[in-house]
């Protein structure tokens, strides 16, 4: 079994769910008393939300190269960034270390793909939403179209992933919301619908929508997995 290298803090609490998952996933395919073999990395999530909005990616870049190269010197033989948002700097990452970067969207876009869907909508920070790194890979390198909420909804999302669902708060109003914005995504033709942020699974299930949902920090975390058992 590989040593999964994760970058985490951001938030602790969709952390939290990518360990829990891993551990569960590597108990399910191996059965008796197996864990994953883990290294964490875990940031200080006040330092990287308060860079992210000073709009400070070059420092956070070196913040995350300096993450990632830690866990490869302490074992780690694939690495995982988890959080969306900040795959904005994986290149640079992983051409900054010798060992795999599992890249979130492009799990995700095999997800998309292997339900024979070609447009989603996508929901995560304003980062995520806005700035090409998410939205053209999964276009350029998958053939995804990607269709994102207007700006006004834009802000509700971003504002209750910071405000609320960052720090643990699960508030059903926020949930009517984004459920909203699902429906009106569905509405311009969304054939399924990614949770681009690691906390959304924290708010939005499957049984909440009528079209397919893209949990992406459980396929991040289960194609680890895969790649682990190799």
């Amino acid at each position: 079994m590989k040593t999964i290298g994760l970058i985490g803090g951001m938030s602790w609490e969709s952390s939290l769910e990518y360990y829990r998952i891993i551990n569960e996933k590597v108990k399910n395919e191996l059965g008796s008393f197996h864990s994953a073999k883990l290294v964490l990395y875990s940031l200080d999530f006040e330092e990287i939300q308060t860079l992210q909005h000073e709009d400070k990616w070059d420092e956070l870049t070196l913040i995350m190269k300096d993450a990632a190269k830690t866990l490869e010197k302490a074992g780690a033989d694939i690495i995982l960034i988890c959080t969306n948002t900040m795959h904005k700097m994986a290149d640079d990452v992983q051409d900054n270390i010798t060992v795999p970067l599992i890249h979130i969207a492009d799990a995700t876009a095999e997800s998309i793909l292997l339900n024979g869907l070609k447009k989603a909508g996508l929901l995560g920070t304003k980062f995520t939403m806005e700035h090409d790194f998410y939205k053209k890979r999964l276009t350029d390198k998958f053939g995804i179209d990607v269709i994102i909420p207007d700006e006004s909804d834009r802000d509700i999302i971003h504002k209750a992933l910071y405000s609320e669902l960052c720090i643990g708060e699960i508030i059903e109003s926020s949930k009517k919301e984004f459920l909203r914005i699902i429906d009106n995504l569905v509405e311009k033709g969304a054939e399924g619908i990614i949770l681009g942020c690691t906390e959304i699974p924290l708010l939005v299930k499957q049984s909440d929508v009528s079209v397919p949902v893209f949990d992406t920090t459980a396929i991040h975390a289960e194609k680890a997995v895969k790649e682990a058992l190799k």
